[in-house]
This record gives C-alpha cells, structure tokens and sequence, in this order.
C-alpha cells in the first residue's frame, strides 16, 4: 500500500514508519516544516491546508498528529492549542481523502487517526468498551471533536478507525518522565491510586496500526492492552521491576497545585477501558501483563 503518515517524528511515528517500511508499504511523510527528506512533504494543519495532489493516489493514512497534551501546564491558550491542532489536522486529511475520492471513486481509501481513551471521561471501576459514551470533562469533549472531525472521509466511503489509545509504554512520554524519580526511589502513587491506568506496550500500538490497516474493521477502537490497571499496581508494579521502594505517594491537592486542571482530568481520573474491537477482529498482543510491557519498555532505553 501507500502510506501517508502525520506525526511521524513522534513516539509512535518514529516507530510505525520503519516497520511500514519493512511492510513493503510505500510510506510517505507529511510534515508541516519544509521537507529535508525525498518521502517527506509540506501540509500546513493549522490553516487546513494541503496539495491536493499528495493524497491522489494514497490508499491509506495514518494520522498521529497533535500538541501534546500534557507538555505544559493548562492554560487557556494551550487548551486551544490542543483541540485546534486535533480538529484542524484531523479536518484538513479527511477533506484531502474525500476530494481524493471525488477525483478517483475505484480507490479503496483507510483512514487511521488518533483518538485517545480520554473519550470516556472518570469511569472509575466501571470496564468500558468502544460503545460507551463519551465524558463530559475537557480532555473528552477534545476527543468527541477529533473524532468527529472525520466526516468528509466517512461521507465519502473511506473505512475510517479512531484509534482511542491509551498510555504507550515506550521509552518516552509519561514512562520516560516517571523514570528517574522511581530510580531515585522517589516513586509513589497519584492521589488515591484506585483510577484505572489503560496501558499498551509500544510493540502492540504498533502492531495494532499495521494490523488495522487491513483488518476489516471501521469506528472507535480502544489501543489498550487486555489488563488495565490501577495506578497503585503500576506504581507497584514499576517499582519492583527497578528494585526500589515506591513509598511516597502524591496527594491530591500536590498534583492540583502544580498541575491545576489537567490532575484531574489526566491524572486522578482513569478508564478501565479494554480492547474489545481488536480483539473481536484477531489482534494478538504481544504484550498481555503489565510486567511484560514495563519490561519490553525498560530494554528500549
């Protein structure tokens, strides 16, 4: 196939590329800075802008592209920066497959795009799978946005999979930041501990995108291992793995005085969401357990 991917020097992306590559695919990346590279060309998100003639002959796109969420503290400014950057990216490629589908109707088009398990909002202990509705809060109200924002394509006969993925257990992002205090045996649980912790090895994400593009399934799927966890038993389960204690434990009102907003909605809130889409579809995970995934994680870095 040939491969448009968005976010491609993300944790994800970095990964996904190569092994598209190796795929047999024909990858192709869409940056918004001025290309360095002969697969490398220019889409300008914000302003919804992209030459229609990039997606001409694309049979399917993988969209991973937004600001991070939890890169800075909330501000108003950034919580507009992070449903701009959604929506608008989001928008411009599914308005791209659907001209592109105008102009050639025999083409069968996929389009991947991100979404986050956030979608759910606090459901506490409660298991949630792909027919739950959404929160209320704001990271949920993001993902209704984002998700929406593939209309064009889903109008115009793409197979269209939002990919509500959980917390990527990789050699960055939230486990990369946690990993010098647990070392230190500073580690502790977050508030209470008891909000549910979605978690997916960054194999399986992976695994799980290039098993999407040819797996006969379409709407929300959860990118989650079959085992979410608490927070405390990640805590736990981190800190034995590193041979350290993980006896100092984050209050509450610590994570609002220096988070404000987002310790509720990304921190003290959770989803016990489970990957039923994937795993009606064939999906095998590699990684099952959380040990298993902390440990494929660690041998990264």
């Amino acid at each position: 196939m040939k491969v448009a991917v968005t976010g491609a020097s993300g944790q994800i992306g970095s990964r996904l590329v190569p092994a598209l590559s190796a795929d047999g695919h024909d990858v192709l990346r869409l940056v918004r800075r001025t290309p360095r590279r002969a697969d490398e060309h220019r889409w300008d998100p914000q302003h919804r802008r992209i030459d229609p003639a990039l997606l001409a002959d694309v049979d399917a796109v993988v969209h991973l592209a937004g600001v991070g969420v939890a890169d800075r503290r909330w501000t108003a400014k950034h919580k507009k920066q992070v449903l701009d950057s959604r929506v608008d990216g989001t928008a411009t490629i599914s308005q791209a497959i659907a001209a592109a589908a105008v102009a050639d109707p025999g083409r069968e088009r996929v389009l991947l795009s991100g979404s986050a398990v956030g979608w759910y909002g606090d459901t506490g202990d409660r298991v949630v799978e792909e027919s739950a509705p959404a929160g209320d809060d704001f990271l949920a109200q993001v993902c209704l946005a984002w998700e929406a924002a593939t209309a064009p394509a889903v109008a115009d006969g793409a197979r269209v999979v939002t990919l509500r993925t959980g917390l990527v257990l990789g050699p960055g992002g939230l486990l990369g930041r946690m990993l010098p205090l647990f070392r230190l045996g500073l580690g502790g649980r977050l508030g209470s501990g008891r909000q549910y912790m979605p978690w997916i090895s960054l194999t399986d994400e992976v695994d799980a995108i290039r098993f999407l593009l040819t797996a006969p399934v379409s709407g929300p799927v959860n990118l989650s291992a079959p085992t979410p966890v608490t927070n405390a038993e990640f805590t736990a389960t981190l800190a034995r793995i590193l041979s350290r204690p993980a006896v100092l434990p984050v209050p509450a009102p610590a994570l609002w005085a220096v988070l404000g907003e987002f310790a509720r909605v990304g921190v003290l809130a959770g989803q016990r969401a489970v990957p039923a889409a994937l795993t009606a579809a064939g999906f095998q995970h590699t990684h099952r357990d959380l040990e298993a995934g902390l440990r494929a994680a660690l041998s990264e870095r």
